[in-house]
């Protein structure tokens, strides 16, 4: 029987409003646990930086109750912030075999020393200070995947993790339906469910039609075969191996990202290769070409990666030749579809058939569909309802997918990162708010770089910057030197001679009137100067460049 005023809260810190950044926080008294700790790729503004990480100073500020971080399963979006955050939060970290060999190696390669790493596997329970966490295998797009049942002494939590329901997944390890019907008949307070997909009608077909579509492509292609994917998709790259092994083909790796995972997975044996199939990029260029496929990164047209370089001519050991067939096996992430467009383009240019398109079959989803989150909601008939791992429209279209189901109204809640949702046996509401930012990381800089600096960045992206250097005599104020203009990405200085003719003029004047009013404050000559530049430059070209004056005295 729970006391009066004993209350659970969930505190998403990311993963809400958006496509990555996972980390949910479970709070119970003077005890936290966290449910993964991912990142997101920045958006086009976000200049020069390289990832977003969730903000985590209010885990910082009560690192004593934190019992301990799970995570779901081995993607980017769910355990790649954590070589950032392990550095000042050292807890033992839970997961299952694959997920903690990837984030093993993801944390040396950061150099990351002293963590916790702590292997579970679907099925075992956990006890962690007053929450007992059992994981339950659900279906995904990379292996190893679990959801979880936290039990807290107010109720029982269900966190769905990225997951769909396949009935005939490549490893055979089905969806724990028995489990996830088991708790709703046992009784779940909250149920906290994907929402990735939740505009898709019907259900996310299983990853075995990928692999008919492959063996129909591999039975038709006359000439090498190029397949890019995901590096994390094991199950895609057994399918490809296995029916590179059917046509009697090669099979090479190209991507240190694809290499990695690929030499993880066979040592856990999460992939089964036939013996003399594998070989060597350097090796696989001398065999005939209809004998031979290459598993690639750069499925979603990153600029460093195998297949793009390969697209524009510039990889070292493989060239595009008329005649290849390049399948990329991925859909475009939100943002990225110039990117694989323009790869895409280049390698029809080069004369390969390419098959890239949903239509064309050659990939299927990992998150669930419409059809199968109604099932997830049927088998755990929790008393409330929250929608994660979405944008914030498809939160929404979730929270009516389960009003639809009979879940009233005010059982559900549709919340923000940072958003503290309190539970009783009886009732939820919003309680306050904590941090919940964006961490901006750039080079080895974690969160130096914050909103001044980008909105810097873009002004120089769209203006460019006009540097200013005189000398005054430091006793009369008069000019010594310059005032001499430096232009880069505003004007070519030898094409625009009369406009910065013309803006040392007005620089002068200012300069005067500075004199005039026996102003020798530098901060405030240089706001002078910046000011009346500007307003001059606006008037002739339309255009704001960042203006640095540099005064010098002698």
């Amino acid at each position: 029987m729970v006391e009066n005023g004993q209350r659970v809260s969930i505190i998403p810190l990311g993963g809400l409003g958006e496509i990555g950044r996972n980390m949910m926080l479970i709070r119970y008294g003077a005890h936290i646990l966290v449910i993964d700790c991912g990142l997101i790729f920045p958006e086009d503004e976000m200049f020069g930086v390289d990832v977003v990480i969730p903000d985590v100073s209010y885990l910082l500020e009560n690192r004593h109750m934190v019992k301990g971080i799970i995570v779901t399963h081995g993607h980017e979006d769910h355990i790649g912030a954590l070589p950032y955050v392990l550095k000042d939060l050292n807890v033992p970290v839970y997961g299952t075999k694959l997920t903690l060999a990837l984030l093993q190696a993801k944390l040396k390669e950061y150099g990351v020393n002293g963590f916790r790493l702590q292997q579970v596997k679907p099925r075992d329970i956990l006890k962690l200070g007053p929450f007992k966490v059992e994981f339950i295998r659900v279906s995904h797009s990379i292996a190893d995947s679990v959801g979880l049942a936290i039990h807290t002494p107010v109720g029982t939590i269900v966190h769905t993790g990225d997951f769909k329901i396949d009935h005939t997944p490549i490893d055979g390890e089905v969806f724990d339906f028995y489990k996830f019907a088991q708790l709703g008949e046992e009784g779940v307070l909250v149920l906290l469910s994907d929402s990735t997909n939740v505009e898709r009608p019907g259900f996310t077909m299983s990853e075995r039609a990928v692999g008919q579509t492959f063996d129909e492509v591999f039975r038709k292609a006359k000439e090498r075969i190029i397949v890019a994917s995901f590096a994390s998709n094991i199950h895609r790259i057994q399918q490809v191996i296995s029916i590179a092994h059917k046509y009697n083909r090669k099979v090479a790796i190209a991507g240190r990202s694809m290499l990695n995972v690929v030499n993880i997975a066979c040592e856990l044996g999460y992939l089964t290769i036939p013996p003399g199939i594998l070989v060597e990029l350097d090796e696989i260029v001398h065999l005939p070409k209809n004998k031979t496929v290459i598993i690639s990164t750069g499925s979603q047209g990153e600029p460093m990666s195998a297949l793009t370089r390969m697209a524009m001519a510039e990889h070292r050991q493989v060239e595009i030749m008329p005649g290849d067939t390049v399948i990329i096996s991925a859909l475009p992430i939100p943002g990225n579809e110039k990117l694989v467009a323009r790869i895409v383009d280049q390698l029809f240019k080069q004369g390969a058939d390419v098959y890239h398109e949903a239509v064309d079959g050659v990939h299927v989803s990992g998150h669930a569909s419409q059809e199968e989150l109604k099932l997830m909601i049927s088998l755990v008939k929790p008393k409330f309802f929250v929608p994660i791992h979405g944008e914030y429209r498809m939160l929404i279209k979730h929270a009516n997918l389960a009003q639809e189901l009979g879940i009233p109204p005010e059982n559900i809640f549709v919340i923000e990162n940072g958003q503290v949702l309190e539970f009783t046996r009886e009732r939820g509401y919003i309680a306050g708010r904590v941090p919940a930012g964006r961490v901006l990381v750039d080079g080895l800089g974690v969160g130096d770089v914050g909103n001044i600096v980008l909105r810097d960045r873009k002004q120089l992206a769209q203006d460019g910057i006009l540097i200013v250097v005189l000398t005054l005599n430091k006793d009369t104020g008069a000019i010594m030197a310059g005032p001499d203009i430096v232009s880069r990405g505003f004007v070519y200085v030898r094409e625009a001679e009369e406009l910065i003719e013309e803006a040392k003029a007005k620089v002068r004047q200012a300069l005067d009137k500075c004199e005039e009013r026996k102003i020798t404050d530098w901060s405030t000559i240089k706001a002078n100067v910046r000011d009346t530049l500007s307003k001059f430059l606006y008037e002739k070209t339309r255009r704001r460049p960042m203006i640095l004056p540099i005064i010098m005295e002698v």
